[in-house]
């Protein structure tokens, strides 16, 4: 695995922890993904990669990566919103994104 895969498959951009996490995290990633885009379909009114990682009651370290994944299948995209983290930080809020005419959702 490596970035030619992504976002489909769990990339890396170096050798090392990064390349052994994604191979460790390959068998599960696409079932978090699907989990991720359906918190995000049954909300309606968006999400930070936090609040959606709290609703799954998962780590929010296997949740951010499987949203930067959606977001480059163009599957969900920024709302334009902020909202706030566990660390008082501001987050992007995602929601799904509508497909264009003709274009079949993967």
């Amino acid at each position: 695995m490596s970035d030619e895969g992504y976002p489909e498959e769990p990339g890396f951009k170096t050798a090392g922890p990064s390349a052994e996490a994604a191979v460790k995290v390959a068998g599960s990633a696409k079932a978090l993904r699907a989990a991720v885009f359906s918190t995000l379909l049954r909300c309606g009114h968006g999400m930070t990669a936090d609040q959606i990682a709290d609703n799954l009651r998962r780590s929010v370290l296997s949740v951010r990566p499987r949203v930067s994944e959606l977001r480059r299948l163009g599957m969900i995209r920024a709302s334009g919103a902020r909202g706030k983290n566990e660390s008082g930080m501001t987050a992007t809020v995602w929601v799904v994104a509508k497909p264009l005419p003709n274009e079949v959702p993967k």
